[in-house]
């Protein structure tokens, strides 16, 4: 009866990533280059929903239901835009129910109840985790693309361009994330919103206390008066100088941070190869009350220990 039950299993595994392999096959590599959308095909037909989309479209309506008034639930809209992803909240927690569903089956199929459970936790706190890696990555590009995007402003101010043409240039010659937060300021600034208060917004949004420096020299000029684009320049001097120590900083504490992500996830990824190498003796850790002890000590020792080399690993300057 052992034998037979994982026999089972992969041959069901095995017939479910077969039908995978022919959906994409038929969806993905066989899909016709150049299609003509069915609006265009057929003007006088409306679009068919399929029960799929419906579905959805009633989960969020009933989340969005549920979150509103409600400041914040797991996440909010401020954390998707600092992330880049652009999507509605209720979006995003329908998809953290989905994958944690879709875990917690898979872990309860091949490791029992406790990898299903620990699945079920370990889903949602991961998309959250990538979020805030997004975040992380989204912030340092927008750093890196600050000088450049300050001596397109002087440039363009030079040329006799007003400030807010400049930003609109500017927004038209970068890329991402820069691009978007160039342009979200000229089209609040087009509908009557004050443009220091936009600059502040974008600057929080970022977390880039450089951008806010930037922001509050135009703010100051725009009530002293003077030659903005000299200005601008000594702040580009400024932030380039920070930009080189931050890379300097980065570099010197590249091997710390490596040491500290091993000594982090070896005894996870030891513990889940454990469960799959040798069931029986893993056994001890997910059916015993001692194992359970031993299982939220080891938990806590590894939050300690994550929080000081968090510490060490992340010098100000």
């Amino acid at each position: 009866m052992g034998t037979a039950e994982p026999s089972v299993m992969m041959m069901v595994l095995g017939v479910l990533l077969i039908f995978a392999a022919v959906l994409v096959l038929f969806t993905v590599v066989l899909k016709p280059r150049h299609t003509i959308p069915l609006s265009r095909r057929r003007p006088d037909v409306a679009a068919a929903t399929s029960r799929l989309t419906i579905l959805t479209d009633t989960a969020v309506g009933a989340i969005n239901k549920r979150l509103k008034g409600k400041k914040e639930f797991l996440i909010s809209r401020e954390k998707l835009e600092r992330s880049g992803v652009k999507t509605e909240p209720a979006n995003f927690l329908l998809m953290m129910g989905a994958g944690a569903l879709s875990g917690s089956v898979l872990g309860f199929l091949f490791g029992g109840l406790f990898l299903g459970i620990v699945m079920l936790i370990v889903v949602p706190a991961g998309m959250l985790a990538y979020l805030s890696v997004l975040t992380a990555r989204r912030k340092s590009r927008f750093d890196e693309q600050l000088p450049d995007t300050l001596q397109m402003l002087t440039g363009s101010m030079r040329a006799g361009h007003s400030l807010l043409r400049a930003i609109d240039a500017s927004a038209k010659e970068s890329e991402a994330p820069m691009s978007e937060e160039l342009s979200r300021i000229v089209n609040e600034t087009r509908i009557g919103r004050d443009l220091g208060e936009s600059m502040m917004d974008v600057s929080a949004r970022t977390g880039s206390e450089d951008f806010s420096w930037i922001a509050q020299a135009i703010e100051i000029h725009r009530e002293v008066g003077g030659d903005l684009a000299e200005v601008l320049d000594h702040v580009g001097e400024t932030i380039r100088d920070r930009n080189q120590i931050r890379r300097q900083v980065k570099a010197l504490s590249a091997e710390g941070k490596m040491s500290a992500a091993v000594l982090m996830g070896l005894p996870v990824v030891l513990f889940f190869a454990l469960i799959f190498i040798n069931p029986q003796y893993s056994k001890t850790f997910t059916s015993t009350v001692p194992g359970y002890l031993m299982l939220g000590v080891a938990a806590v020792m590894l939050t300690a220990g994550g929080i000081w080399l968090s510490r060490l690993i992340k010098p100000k300057y």
